[in-house]
């Protein structure tokens, strides 16, 4: 088993790099769990329903006034966008997912004693699409 560090991770929102902001993201695919227990059951039966996902990024504020996370991602709030996600990085072969998302939130926290930090919350919209990069 091959190790992957997680500082390659490439994440793009809308076309724009987010990656130098980046600090940790995460990514996060469930489904809906159906009941279809019926009579004469002794146990519980199940299904899987519909699929859903969601991606938290974080990281270090930068007031960059074109391409900074804020000048980015709070325009987009409320709406969709296509977000690329590569967690072993750019490079040929490596792996890629994309999937429209709605923007949901921009968090900034300012601690007395530290960086201006900040989070977004991601909900995955529609198929995600998985591929190879070229």
């Amino acid at each position: 088993m091959a190790r992957v560090h997680s500082k390659h991770t490439y994440a793009s929102l809308a076309g724009n790099d987010l990656s130098q902001y980046l600090n940790d993201s995460d990514w996060t695919r469930s489904t809906d769990i159906r009941k279809l227990t019926t009579y004469g059951n002794n146990n519980e039966v199940y299904a899987g329903g519909l699929g859903d996902g969601s991606t938290d990024l974080s990281g270090t504020y930068d007031n960059t006034a074109v391409t900074g996370p804020r000048a980015v991602i709070e325009p987009l709030i409320g709406t969709n966008a296509v977000f690329v996600y590569r967690p072993e990085g750019t490079g040929t072969g490596l792996p890629e997912r994309s999937v429209d998302v709605v923007v949901g939130e921009y968090k900034e926290t300012h601690p007395v004693a530290d960086y201006v930090m900040w989070t977004c919350k991601l909900q995955h919209s529609g198929d995600v699409t998985h591929s190879t990069q070229a």
